[in-house]
């Protein structure tokens, strides 16, 4: 006879309470706040690697569940790192004055930037007040009086030389508001007077028109001599302008030449500023002469021409102590390479360089940008475009427009910047894993990956850096500090979570909600934070999540879910499954029953044929078979067929963990013995009889134990685990002090024929015997059929 309480699992191991006695601290008052994170030793060696290495490709990939520290403790190891980092840049876009709809872009040192944009826009502020006084100077009147005496005396000369010509013709030439006018000769060789033109006949004016034709054809070079001598006089004027102004605008751009000549690109920017200002010096000349008109504001305005001399500093780091950490939350396409944007000036779109806004990659530029991976890829050509900067080493800006390949209207395109930035990834393991196998470049540019792990070693160090690490958040979140008792209950809520009394869960987000939930439950007239108050905290979220539990959990009351957990039955054994409405799973107990009968059909999963099951669980049935025909069918083939169903069940099923217990009512159904009902099953078989171990065995014996007291405890009732998921125990004390008192039993083995011994209470030689005879008689029907049939 079997002893099954040589199965029964230790209480000591049903839940590892936590002891902070051996700790020199009363509450986390006495504490100093944690810098840095709890464990993740393997992460953080990658990203201190990563961060350091300055060649190219170098980027890193922060993998791990949300809720893991691998956002904050990334920003905050890249913090300790920019403070001592020194390579940022200003940069600035600057007019073209060669090729215009192409801006130049110019770097500096961290602060110059600005200082260039103040020293030119000024520089250009006093041009136009300095330049216009120069051409009110004595010496330029002079000059300017000269330049024109020499053209009117010159002009008056071909004029005198066009009237001897002409008087022979009849006419005479004078100069007028409306130019060079010819004028009718009376007989007696004096102009005639417009009285006198008014009162010819139409046959004298008609003769007078026809010797004006022929004049004006015998005309040209005299006329081609004025116009020649207009050009070379607003030639004159202009090279005296230039000569005027190029002094002054000399003094200026040396002295900016002086200041930023170091850099050769800058320097060329400003002789070609100079070659502009003096070929547009007449810009700066007031022009106090112009009439005012209703038209005025068709004419064009010179105040845009001065907008060339703007600077746009794109990128200004003179308040920057390090290197910048971007954190880009947005990234789309234009967050990340900048943006061209656009002005509506009656009903057209214009732009300039000066419209020029950079993006996240170039605000990063020599220091870090931070991306989370599942924002970048929900934007069209971001990735593509994070790529190119970082595999050609620029930054370019360019409309979406152009991606798409539409046709538009002709726009800017600004001078690509150099980038050196370190780019941080965060997100998945899937997605990496994805990444890397399909996308080559990937696997170029972010060659660290620095995997964040789900849980952390339960030992004394990682204790101790838990209780700080509830002190940093009650000093930062101004909570209540916490006793020792209450940290001790989070740390066994968080070796619950994590499913593992031997580690603790990673995922901190869930434990500081508990913290602020413990804080809030708190007395208001307690000066700190107890373990009734993290209690209460746990079993609130509990109860604001559990309404299908209690739902399901009165339906086996009444009997609408029908269970039978005393007495034996043959076929018919309790499974258990974990069901979940959210962030909150829990256990649900559920009746298997198989059916056994002649034929050759094997096991049929009832589930599987109404298409109700996944793949895991399917594959788990069909294991069964492979055991079956293992240990019973090397003699003789299985003449049978058995029907295998999850009863009341009318949603879909999957995961292999009701695979053991498949197998027991199998087995009960072909042998006919009856199996415990007391008794819940849970865990997966190899086709060699290993039991596997399964996940939520807290869930799954507690949800036992909860229809169990709500039926009655007798005393027999218990659940059968494997072995290997004793180490995952966390139960709640209910069950424990059930346990202590002998109303429940937990039972771990570690075969299929263990398991069967305790649900039979036979020896395991007792059950084969039962299943052959079976399996015999089967076999034996088998054939007198196949008689009849022939």
């Amino acid at each position: 006879m079997i002893n099954i309480n040589n199965f029964k699992v230790p209480i000591d191991d049903l839940k590892t309470k936590c002891s902070l006695d051996d700790f020199n601290f009363n509450t986390t008052e006495d504490l100093k706040p944690l810098k840095g994170i709890i464990g993740q030793e393997r992460a953080a060696y990658a990203m201190d690697f990563g961060l350091k290495m300055k060649k190219r490709g170098y980027n890193i990939y922060v993998a791990g569940l949300s809720g893991t520290g691998r956002t904050s403790y990334t920003y905050s190891l890249i913090e300790k790192i920019a403070k001592y980092k020194r390579n940022n840049k200003d940069f600035v876009y600057v007019y073209n004055f060669k090729i215009p709809n192409e801006p130049i872009a110019l770097s500096f040192e961290a602060g110059q930037g600005k200082e260039f944009k103040k020293d030119v826009e000024e520089i250009v502020e006093k041009l136009k007040e300095e330049i216009p006084k120069n051409f009110e100077s004595k010496e330029y009147e002079e000059k300017n009086a000269y330049i024109v005496a020499q053209y009117e005396q010159m002009t008056q000369n071909v004029i005198t030389e066009l009237n001897e010509f002409a008087k022979e013709r009849g006419f005479t030439f004078q100069v007028t508001q409306r130019g060079l006018v010819s004028i009718p000769l009376k007989e007696n060789k004096t102009p005639m007077l417009d009285e006198e033109y008014k009162s010819l006949s139409q046959q004298e004016l008609n003769t007078i028109r026809e010797k004006a034709n022929e004049l004006n054809k015998d005309i040209t070079d005299y006329v081609n001599k004025i116009k020649g001598l207009e050009e070379e006089f607003k030639n004159k004027i202009l090279e005296l302008d230039k000569k005027i102004g190029e002094n002054i605008v000399d003094f200026y751009i040396n002295y900016l030449i002086d200041k930023y000549g170091y850099n050769e690109k800058i320097l060329t920017y400003l002789h070609d500023m100079k070659e502009d200002i003096v070929e547009n010096i007449s810009k700066f000349k007031k022009n106090e002469n112009e009439e005012k008109n209703m038209f005025a504001f068709m004419q064009k305005d010179d105040s845009k021409f001065f907008l060339r001399y703007k600077v746009n500093l794109f990128i200004d780091n003179s308040e920057l102590k390090g290197a910048r950490i971007v954190n880009e939350t947005n990234p789309t396409y234009y967050n990340l390479t900048g943006m061209i944007e656009y002005k509506n000036e009656i009903g057209v779109l214009t732009t300039s360089y000066l419209e020029l806004k950079p993006g996240a990659i170039h605000k990063a530029n020599g220091g870090f940008l931070i991306l989370n991976v599942k924002d970048l890829f929900s934007h069209p050509f971001a990735w593509q475009a994070l790529k190119r900067a970082l595999k050609t080493g620029k930054v370019t800006m360019e409309t979406l427009n152009k991606q798409y390949g539409y046709i538009v209207t002709s726009t800017l395109k600004p001078e690509p910047i150099d980038i050196e930035v370190k780019v941080i990834l965060i997100g998945d393991s899937y997605t990496y894993s994805f990444l890397y196998a399909y996308d080559e470049d990937f696997r170029k540019l972010f060659k660290i990956m620095a995997d964040f792990d789900i849980e952390i070693n339960r030992n004394e160090e990682n204790l101790y850096k838990i209780a700080r690490f509830i002190a940093t958040h009650c000093e930062k979140e101004g909570l209540k500090h916490f006793d020792k008792g209450a940290i001790e209950k989070v740390i066994e809520y968080s070796s619950r979570i994590c499913e593992n009394k031997e580690k603790l869960s990673a995922r901190f987000n869930q434990i500081v909600d508990i913290l602020y939930e413990a804080d809030a439950l708190s007395d208001e007239n307690s000066k700190y934070v107890t373990r009734v108050d993290v209690q209460k905290a746990i079993d609130g979220k509990k109860y604001r999540n559990n309404k299908y539990e209690e739902k399901l959990n009165e339906m086996f009351k009444d009997g609408t879910l029908i269970i039978d957990i005393e007495g034996e039955k043959v076929g018919q054994i309790n499974g258990l499954a974990v069901m979940g409405t959210g962030e909150y799973s829990f256990g649900k107990p559920s009746r298997i029953t198989a059916s056994t009968y002649k034929g050759k059909k094997g096991i049929i999963n009832i589930e599987r044929e109404v298409k109700r099951s996944g793949s895991s669980h399917d594959k788990g049935v069909l294991i069964l078979s492979g055991y079956l025909g293992g240990k019973y069918g090397r003699e003789r083939p299985l003449s049978l067929t058995t029907s295998i169903t999850f009863e009341q069940n009318y949603s879909g099923i999957d995961g292999d963990s009701a695979s053991s217990t498949e197998l027991y009512v199998i087995i009960s159904s072909i042998a006919n013995v009856p199996i415990k009902q007391y008794i819940a099953v849970t865990g997966s078989v190899s086709q060699k009889g290993e039991i596997q171990p399964i996940g939520g065995v807290n869930e799954k014996i507690e949800g036992f134990f909860d229809v169990c007291k709500l039926k009655g405890l007798t005393g027999k009732q218990g659940v059968m685990i494997p072995k290997q998921n004793v180490k995952n125990l966390m139960l709640k004390d209910e069950i424990i002090e059930a346990v202590k008192e002998g109303k429940f039993h937990i039972y771990s083995i570690g075969h299929i024929e263990e398991g069967l011994e305790i649900l039979t209470g036979l020896s395991m030689k007792e059950i084969d015997e039962k299943v052959n005879k079976s399996l015999e008689k089967l076999a034996e029907d088998d054939e007198k059929d196949d008689k009849k049939d022939n």
